[in-house]
């Protein structure tokens, strides 16, 4: 999965090389700080400075006899830097270099993550600029309701792409955090100001508090986050794929020349993109459920988490980039049609109008359940004959005693249920 869908920028953040380069890092801001307390001397540190490097394959080859990866890492840095090789991580455990390190890679990848989602906004107001006027029928449970605008609808998807924007910026805030304090947390053989020296290279903040781990709380906001954000995208595309049925074919995913939708169906046009985000939104809430179960460790730490992060980290970052990357695409190229849009409007003859016919009997007095049951008894009329709802109106005395045909006529108004939308878009600045 992760060679088909990981865009090279987000491949960049989890490779090997750049894992190892946030190590290496850490460790040298380390000796930075241990220098400036004068535990280390100066020319140890510079010689670590300028000759500190790694081999992957070297690590790779070091750790499958010691079958531990961070020792198998500081071997191959001491075999390039030489004897001051030994003031590398003084006092540090190894979770003081991996938390840190891959704080720092969660929002490497949290940020691009949210310019994507910047991206997906910018086409989603165009969208909604773009039909702000085009109407079409709403609908609830499934069934027609009352006319809104397809402007409004992705004026709707705006609106949570924002929500989701200020989300994952939070979840990134809480994930930027460091920690050098040891064993425990207690900074027993390393001082809090080396912490903070290398949280502040790295554009971390430390830990108030610490044990051997940073606390996988953190780590469980930022992919809960991820998930509730491919939450938004199935939404979105589950609206497509039911535009997109060829009862109501309201909206299309472009279909393009020489594309295939069947083996055995010549005519078919699926909406693939869309369920294939539908699809890995299931991913992203499974791997949020693991990271969950990731936040209970026994006492100061176990190592249970580790195994599950190094999978469901890089898979959940890597698969909402992708998500987002395909359906920005499938917004930007969307087949909208507003002729279809009408057509589905005049399906049920002036039903949607009921509402509007109701209220203006209990303007004229009558009560409202009154109302509901002269109105309701031609709408079922109109539903089981096919007949127009307007005319049925027009032929009952009940309603043309308090409604002449003039001022019935008057109700079946698409434009009265548009009258706010202007409201509705100045709310966004449009």
């Amino acid at each position: 999965m992760i060679d088909r869908y990981t865009r090279p920028e987000m491949q960049a953040v989890w490779s090997q090389e750049n894992k190892f380069r946030k190590w290496l890092e850490v460790e040298i801001y380390a000796c930075e700080a241990l220098a400036e307390m004068g535990r280390i001397p100066a020319e140890a540190l510079q010689q670590i400075r300028d000759k500190a490097a790694f081999d992957v394959r070297r690590v790779e080859e070091i750790e499958a006899v010691t079958n531990h990866d961070v020792i198998a890492f500081l071997t191959c840095v001491g075999e390039y830097v030489g004897d001051a090789a030994k003031y590398i991580h003084m006092g540090l455990t190894s979770s003081d270099m991996l938390d840190t390190a891959l704080a720092v890679q969660m929002k490497e990848a949290g940020e691009q993550i949210m310019r994507r989602l910047q991206e997906l906004r910018t086409v989603l107001l165009e969208k909604a600029k773009e039909h702000r006027y085009t109407v079409m029928i709403g609908r609830t449970h499934g069934v027609h309701a009352e006319p809104i605008t397809f402007g409004l609808k992705m004026l709707l998807w705006v609106a949570e792409t924002e929500r989701n924007t200020d989300r994952l910026q939070r979840a990134i805030d809480v994930i930027s955090v460091g920690k050098i304090s040891g064993a425990v947390g207690t900074y027993a053989n390393i001082e809090p100001q080396v912490e903070a020296h290398v949280c502040s290279r790295l554009g971390l903040r430390p830990a108030r508090v610490s044990t051997q781990v940073l606390q996988r709380d953190r780590h469980a906001e930022f992919l809960t986050t991820l998930a509730v954000i491919g939450c938004s995208l199935e939404k979105f595309a589950t609206e497509i794929r039911n535009l997109q049925r060829t009862e109501i074919l309201e909206a299309e995913e472009y279909f393009a020349r020489g594309q295939k939708g069947s083996s055995a169906m010549p005519h078919k046009r699926n909406p693939i993109t869309a369920e294939r985000i539908s699809g890995l939104a299931r991913l992203l809430r499974g791997n949020a459920l693991a990271a969950m179960e990731n936040v209970a460790l026994w006492h100061e730490r176990d190592i249970s988490h580790s195994s599950v992060e190094r999978v469901i980290i890089p898979d959940s970052t890597i698969t909402l980039d992708y998500m987002l990357y395909k359906f920005t695409a499938l917004i930007k190229n969307l087949q909208v049609y507003p002729e279809n849009m009408r057509r589905n409007l005049e399906r049920t003859h002036g039903l949607l109008f009921s509402q509007r016919v109701l209220l203006a009997l209990v303007e004229k007095g009558l009560s409202r359940e009154r109302a509901y049951e002269l109105v309701q008894r031609n709408a079922m009329q109109c539903w089981r004959e096919d007949i127009d709802f307007q005319s049925l109106l027009e032929n009952d005395r009940d309603i043309t005693a308090q409604l002449p045909a003039k001022e019935i006529e008057a109700l079946f108004d698409y434009d009265y249920h548009l009258k706010h939308v202007d409201d509705i878009y100045r709310r966004f600045g449009l």
